[in-house]
């Protein structure tokens, strides 16, 4: 999924993420609702719109900073404690305004949107009474205890933001990416202000966390900027469209006067800060540690299973998974050591990689475009769903790569405007073996993040206004989980069978994060000790699983989602299958997932028991 800066406005936004979901425009269904139903939606309505103008990105981001939220268009996020404090409102206001709505007079469907927002906003609520950090983004329920880290921050996320989201189409367009980029430097003291205050506290990412980040801060900064993508984003796209105006000058100057000042200041302070960092890895250390991790897994996995409960899950499916392995490994001859140490042994093999140089990642990228479209020929069997879900895949930006997860989506726009976008971490090539590209493009792609996402997007008039990029950690990476499951049900590696291990590996690899996670965050495990359990259980490389361990360390419990989500739905699966027998109908109950927009898997039961009782009706 997509990452965004944290801040404590994004643990906000992060347990709201039913309520980032944006202004979709028109409610069909408010017309012929009831009274009740009518009166709830203007409810959902309004929070929306508040929302929006809290998270001016998530506007754009949904292609919903036109018309009257044009305004929007111009503006960043307020990282400041007046920025904290209207979130905190926002939350509060949130949840006694639901208080006054009796749920009993609620239509079915109302009922589980009431039981979605109530759910979120609990969860932001709860999240108060931590002073640090927040979530990583309203869309992926992830936590972010730090400002500035190798992946969260102003400088992982506005560049290409701007560059891939900021629409220019005219001069008051380029002028709004102007304001932006002015803005950014607003962004990057309100985080540097932050850095100094927790530092004050005894509070910074871990030492090698720091370590990373700065790096990225410093190369960033040597680039000249005239040739930064800042800069060259908007002259490029003024001149193909020639908008009359000195925006090279005005971007250039924006970025030599504001912007890397800013930085500078950023680095200067973070610096410091790093001086004093150690090198524990879980949030244990933090004030409060122990019951921010439990509410980070709450909000990482919408369940109420303790970090123990999750550290046993993850061990024992990890053992099944492995086991699986084990026999597809033995019909190909690979018999010695464990089942990490032959899967270690052909990550080594070269021939299973694409050359690690730009030739080598072209053909990386040609090789997923073609798995999508082999999936696009699977879908009418996967879902009764007639979508377009357009898609572009596209390298992770070379600035961010060092410290960005190994692939992550950002949705579709709500305006048709700019499709799907899956990002694979070229950093190295061998991060990624042939055989496991199958499955990272139809968890990203299709019928994963981009399938759910096109929901959204193609169905917007239709749905409700709080539906709208739903962003429940555990539903959307359980989707996505679930998504690569389908793939190998319906046959996509019947006569591949390292690919089908690289499916089984990437399902075993989920197992692990649970354990691994708990590990760091609960059992007071190193960083160390965690990135050895993932390469001898999972058998990835040395260079992948570090790069993971560490987004864990700085997300903490949001790696816990996946599993757990693709848990509760094949449980739930299982459930309608016994309940409907032949009645039941695998597309129709995917669709249900996917038609649900997201929900807290608290709730997930509700939508299939109304999946279950339509389809005895029917």
């Amino acid at each position: 999924m997509s990452l965004h800066n944290p801040s404590r406005r994004d643990l906000l936004l992060a347990a709201l993420s039913a309520t980032a979901v944006g202004a979709v425009p028109g409610l069909a269904w408010a017309a012929t609702a009831s009274p009740a139903d009518a009166s709830f939606s203007k409810l959902l309505d309004d929070i929306a719109d508040e929302v929006l103008r809290l998270s001016p990105t998530s506007a754009t981001g949904l292609g919903l900073d036109s018309g009257v939220r044009a305004a929007l268009k111009a503006q960043l996020e307020d990282l400041s404690p007046a920025g904290d404090k209207a979130w905190a409102d926002e939350v509060k206001s949130i949840q006694s305004r639901l208080r006054g709505i009796n749920r009993a007079t609620l239509s079915a469907d109302a009922q589980i949107r009431y039981d979605t927002i109530a759910y979120a906003a609990e969860s932001g609520v709860q999240g108060l009474r931590f002073p640090f950090g927040g979530a990583a983004s309203g869309f992926n329920g992830g936590t972010a205890p730090f400002p500035v880290t190798q992946q969260d921050g102003t400088l992982t996320r506005i560049p290409e933001f701007l560059d891939s989201q900021h629409q220019i189409a005219n001069a008051a367009d380029a002028d709004a990416y102007l304001a932006r980029l002015a803005g950014m430097a607003r962004l990057l003291d309100q985080e540097t202000a932050r850095i100094a205050e927790q530092s004050g506290q005894g509070i910074a990412p871990p030492d090698f966390i720091c370590k990373t980040a700065l790096g990225q801060l410093q190369d960033f900064r040597k680039t000249a900027a005239a040739s930064q993508k800042l800069v060259t984003s908007i002259t490029e796209r003024t001149q193909k469209l020639n908008i009359a105006g000195d925006w090279h000058a005005r971007a250039l100057k924006l970025v030599e006067d504001s912007v890397y000042p800013a930085l500078d200041r950023q680095i200067a302070t973070f610096s410091k800060a790093a001086a004093k960092a150690t090198n524990v890895a879980g949030v244990h250390r933090l004030p409060d540690g122990a019951a921010y991790y439990e509410w980070a897994l709450r909000l990482g996995t919408s369940t109420t299973h303790s970090a123990k409960e999750i550290h046993a899950i993850g061990l024992e499916q990890n053992k099944q998974l492995q086991a699986r392995i084990d026999a597809i490994l033995k019909k190909q001859g690979i018999t010695q050591g464990t089942v990490g140490q032959r899967l270690l042994g052909l990550s080594k093999d070269p021939s299973r990689f694409y050359a690690d140089n730009d030739k080598g990642r072209a053909e990386l990228i040609a090789y997923c475009n073609e798995r999508v479209d082999a999936v696009r020929k699977l879908m009418p069997q996967i879902s009764h769903l007639d979508m377009k879900a357009p898609l572009q895949i596209k390298r992770v930006p070379i600035d961010i790569e060092a410290g960005a997860p190994l692939g992550y989506m950002n949705f579709a726009s709500l305006d048709g405007k700019r499709p799907a976008i899956y990002y694979v971490n070229l950093k190295s090539t061998k991060l990624w073996p042939k055989s496991e590209l199958s499955t990272l493009t139809a968890h990203e792609g299709i019928p994963g993040h981009a399938w759910q996402g096109a929901y959204l997007a193609e169905h917007h008039a239709d749905l409700p206004l709080i539906s709208s990029l739903i962003g429940f950690n555990a539903f959307v990476e359980g989707w996505a989980l679930y998504s690569e499951q389908l793939v190998d049900e319906f046959g996509l590696y019947a006569n591949d069978p390292f690919s089908q291990i690289g499916y089984l590996q990437a399902q075993q690899f989920r197992a692990c994060r649970l354990v691994v996670d708990t590990g760091m965050h609960a059992m007071k495990w190193t960083r160390e000790q965690a990135i050895r359990f993932l390469v001898e259980n999972t058998g990835r490389g040395q260079q992948a699983m570090t790069s993971e361990i560490d987004r864990y360390t700085v997300s903490p419990g949001q790696a816990c989602g996946y599993k757990m989500g693709h848990n509760e739905i094949i449980s739930q699966r299982e459930r309608a299958r016994q309940a409907l027998g032949g009645k039941f109908d695998l597309a129709g109950f995917n669709d249900a997932l996917v038609e649900s927009c997201g929900v807290p898997l608290t709730v997930l039961p509700t939508v299939i028991d109304r999946y279950i009782t339509k389809q005895q009706k029917a």
